[in-house]
């Protein structure tokens, strides 16, 4: 009797040894864990422990965001399934994963722990339950163990979203994490694809908030900027559609006529003076150069007119006498 005792005291000891060990909610103690942590007294010609070192008076349901394991000793060896001799005994769901109920059993290729799903997020072991994400964020996986942030252009104005959405024509959202959007600006306009307002073109304009698109600035008006009204232009100028500026004739030597320019009357003038010179100077350059051409040749003659003779007679006339008619 008094060995008896002995033995019983060193088996509780053991057995609260393996309890203190098993300090988080980690996969409980297996067979292979207790023959090593846990020394009892074996039958000869035996070596493996039995249920009866355990005291199975204290199994206890696992409780939500864990479940049994039948390959658990801890567990196997209590008198009902979905019990194990302590709650740290039961297998904890992992992050992304919860369950909600109490005394779950787990088998192979038939997971106890749920997924949590699009739009919601756990980021804890043995849950019961997942949190939504919060209006901004996005979960668009399951089992995620984060919400990320709604990107810039794109925004999520409930909690759980799964994905974010587009903001709509008009409209952008230029933070992270964007709850709801805010109107395109003046001058500024976006389709619904787009994900950023984008400025008129040149030769556009558009005055109020939220627009989709930007209106052509019409004919005989300027428009300078994409977010002023149309500007009237002026009577001497053109301002076809899509004019930013107004167009002038040239000042003094034009003049606006409808839709064209024409040459002002001063410039006619000026033109018909002009060609009056230039013809009054052609003609004058023709004549020098006659004139000049004329004073070549004449150079060009004279030694031949002038050439000495050598003195000489001829008949007893001097050779460089002047011919004399005879008369017949």
């Amino acid at each position: 009797m008094e060995r008896l005792g002995v033995l019983s005291v060193f088996v509780a000891a053991c057995v609260l040894g393996v309890v203190m060990s098993q300090t988080t909610l980690s996969p409980a103690v297996t067979i292979t864990t207790i023959s090593v942590n846990v020394t009892t007294p074996t039958m000869p010609g035996t070596t493996e422990p039995s249920c009866s070192v355990l005291n199975t008076s204290t199994c206890a349901a696992c409780g939500p965001g864990t479940y049994y394991d039948n390959e658990t000793l801890l567990c196997s060896c209590c008198p009902d399934p979905g019990l194990c001799a302590f709650p740290a005994a039961c297998f904890p769901c992992t992050q992304g994963f919860y369950q909600p109920l109490a005394g779950q059993l787990g088998s192979t290729g038939s997971p106890v722990c749920r997924a949590c799903p699009p739009g919601f997020y756990n980021n804890h072991t043995a849950s019961m339950d997942c949190s939504a994400c919060t209006p901004g964020f996005y979960a668009s996986l399951s089992n995620s163990t984060s919400c990320k942030p709604c990107l810039q252009g794109t925004y999520c104005n409930s909690s759980s979203c799964a994905r974010c959405q587009i903001c709509p024509a008009g409209s952008e959202a230029l933070q992270v994490a964007a709850k709801q959007c805010t109107p395109c600006r003046p001058g500024m306009h976006k389709l619904s694809h787009q994900t950023m307002c984008q400025i008129c073109n040149s030769g556009f304009y558009q005055i109020h908030w939220g627009k989709e698109n930007c209106d052509l600035c019409p004919e005989n008006h300027y428009c300078p900027s994409p977010d002023v009204n149309p500007i009237q232009c002026p009577n001497d100028a053109f301002c076809p559609e899509g004019s930013t500026a107004p167009g002038y004739c040239m000042e003094t030597f034009f003049r606006k006529a409808g839709e064209t320019c024409e040459l002002a009357p001063v410039t006619i003038a000026l033109l018909v003076i002009g060609g009056g010179v230039c013809l009054l100077f052609i003609v004058v350059l023709v004549l020098r150069r006659k004139k000049d051409n004329d004073s070549e040749l004449s150079l060009a003659r004279t030694p031949l007119l002038r050439k000495d003779r050598p003195p000489g007679r001829f008949y007893g006339i001097p050779c460089d006498a002047e011919p004399v008619y005879a008369g017949w």
